[in-house]
C-alpha cells in the first residue's frame, strides 16, 4: 500500500556562497534519492531549512536546477537560531510517496551534521 512518509536529510555546507550551498544540497538530495530508490514523481515536496549563517542562495535552487525536479512543491525556511547549534546546516525533508514502511527508509546525514541524528536532533 503506497503511503506518504517524511525522508529527512541533512548536511552541512563548506562556505556561505551559492556554489557552496547548491553543491552541499544536490550532493544530499542524490544520496537521499539513491539510498531509498526514489525518482521525482515519488516526490510530493521538498522542506529545506538552512542555519542563518547560510544565506546566499536558496538550497531548493539545487532540485530545480541540478536534479530538474521542475513539477515538485520546495520550500526554504530558516532554522531556530538555537545557541551553540551546529552551524553552516541544510536540512530537507521529503514527502515521499512509498511502498516502504517507515523502518525501510533511509535518512542520509552527511559532512558536519551526521551528529546531529545521532543526538536526537532534528
Amino acid at each position: 500500500m503506497s503511503q506518504c512518509l517524511g525522508l529527512r536529510g541533512a548536511t552541512t555546507a563548506d562556505a556561505n556562497t551559492s556554489d557552496g550551498i547548491v553543491d552541499a544540497t544536490e550532493e544530499l538530495l542524490r544520496e537521499m534519492v539513491a539510498a531509498n530508490g526514489i525518482d521525482e514523481n515519488d516526490v510530493a515536496a521538498v522542506f529545506f531549512t538552512t542555519t542563518a549563517d547560510l544565506n546566499a542562495e536558496f538550497p531548493a535552487v539545487a532540485a530545480r536546477v541540478r536534479l530538474g525536479w521542475e513539477q515538485t512543491a520546495l520550500m526554504t525556511s530558516q532554522e531556530v537560531p538555537v545557541p551553540d547549534a551546529t552551524s553552516s546546516v541544510i536540512r530537507a525533508l521529503l514527502l515521499v510517496n512509498t511502498d516502504k514502511s517507515k523502518e525501510e527508509l533511509v535518512h542520509v546525514y552527511l559532512k558536519g551534521a551526521k551528529q546531529l541524528r545521532s543526538r536526537g536532533s532534528t
